[in-house]
């Protein structure tokens, strides 16, 4: 079967960079103003040898790299940044339960080229592989997709919980909450979950994106995979209480990726990931959901997708993603009307919502495959907009960064 041609609507390229070879890039994009008014976009990657790449893109169409960092081991990964201010929060990952260094980092990046290490919060253990995602915006607290030196999973799969750190002092951060869904650690007097079984996919009941917002800084909106989605009331952070679950999953493969409030329109844009090669974990999608009542949340529509034989046969994975998650920062574009995601080799997509009964695809970005891809396809991986409406979005494997402008 023929494949169709990559393709490009309503988005216009202004420069690629693959960043010195080392184009492999994770899902944490953040934009920093340095104090000569340079516009740095810090990068995770992946996997490494890398650990984070700052790019100057004052001039977005001529991208250029002042700065790439070196994990330490082999068998880490610092997939998730965030930055609030000139400090940039750094997770790392491990392979395996037990390996160090495993947690996050704070970075002084007031001088871009010369990043300065002020602390790392250590979040190593047995049975921990340390952080997979993190989120900071206000300079006060940094929330984890963690695992923790005490935190003791019935299934290895569950291994990371939701936790909040104190960094107000960024030179000594201090865990103030903490919480993981009843039933999955070790001790807990609630049953365990009950596992997913084929056809569905068995990824594990764990925390993900853990997004709080300063419109209601007393809920963290926390994507938790084959759980589905929390909302979660942390005004006391030290007794976080459950406000609301809700879980598509089964009948679809599970794997909730990012919960994205729109608090204006009472709506959330709910993100699952595609982790499988070739569609095999199809339908991974962006799903649109009703909140007026926040203990009741109720799925109105999806946002429309291609046909899947279109593209399950390119290589690589197909389906949802990350969002621009409207970062709550001065250098983020802000929209309620526009939701934009990324789909592996279906690329980048945008979505008007003014209806949020009928998404409408506004928009999509699907290049050619990047030179040495292993999957022989664009795999787009994270997506970023800055308030001048400049968008940033990466390929996972080698393709580096993309800069774009909208025409929407």
């Amino acid at each position: 079967m023929s494949q169709p041609a990559p393709g490009m609507w309503n988005f216009t390229l202004l420069a690629q960079h693959t960043l010195n070879g080392f184009g492999g890039m994770g899902e944490g994009l953040a934009i920093q103003i340095a104090k000569d008014g340079r516009r740095i976009l810090w990068c995770a990657h992946e996997s490494a040898p890398k650990n984070f790449t700052g790019v100057d893109v004052t001039d977005p169409r001529a991208p250029k790299v002042v700065v790439q960092t070196e994990l330490p081991q082999p068998f880490m990964r610092s997939n998730s940044l965030e930055l609030s201010g000139d400090i940039l929060a750094v997770a790392y990952q491990t392979q395996k339960p037990g390996q160090q260094p495993a947690g996050f980092e704070l970075f002084d990046i007031s001088v871009p080229e010369t990043p300065r290490s002020i602390s790392f919060f250590d979040c190593s253990g047995p049975y921990s592989r340390g952080v997979h995602q993190l989120w900071f915006c206000d300079g006060e607290y940094v929330h984890l997709a963690s695992g923790a030196g005490d935190f003791q999973p019935r299934n290895q799969k569950d291994d990371q919980c939701y936790r909040i750190i104190d960094v107000k002092n960024p030179s000594k951060p201090a865990e103030v909450g903490r919480w993981w869904m009843p039933g999955t650690r070790e001790g807990d007097t609630a049953a365990p979950p009950v596992r997913h079984v084929k056809p569905a996919l068995d990824s594990g009941f764990r925390a993900h994106n853990t997004n709080v917002y300063p419109q209601r800084p007393d809920r963290c909106y926390l994507g938790y995979l084959d759980a589905g989605m929390f909302i979660l009331d942390i005004a006391d952070k030290s007794d976080i209480k459950v406000v609301s679950r809700w879980d598509n999953s089964p009948p679809y493969p599970g794997f909730t990726h990012t919960v994205l409030p729109l608090f204006d329109r009472d709506l959330l844009v709910v993100s699952d990931e595609s982790v499988r090669d070739n569609g095999e974990d199809w339908a991974k999608l962006i799903w649109i959901l009703d909140n007026r009542d926040e203990r009741n949340p109720v799925p109105i529509s999806t946002c429309p997708m291609p046909p899947l034989r279109d593209f399950a046969g390119r290589g690589g994975r197909f389906g949802a993603h990350n969002l621009h998650e409207n970062v709550p920062l001065p250098t983020c574009w802000f929209s309620d009307q526009v939701v934009v995601g990324t789909f592996f080799n279906g690329g980048l997509r945008a979505f008007d919502i003014a209806d949020p009964y009928a998404p409408k695809e506004i928009a999509h970005f699907v290049p050619e495959a990047p030179r040495g891809s292993p999957v022989g396809s664009i795999q787009i991986n994270d997506v970023f907009i800055d308030e001048r409406g400049v968008v940033y979005t990466v390929d996972r494997h080698t393709g580096g960064l993309y800069t774009l402008e909208m025409e929407f």
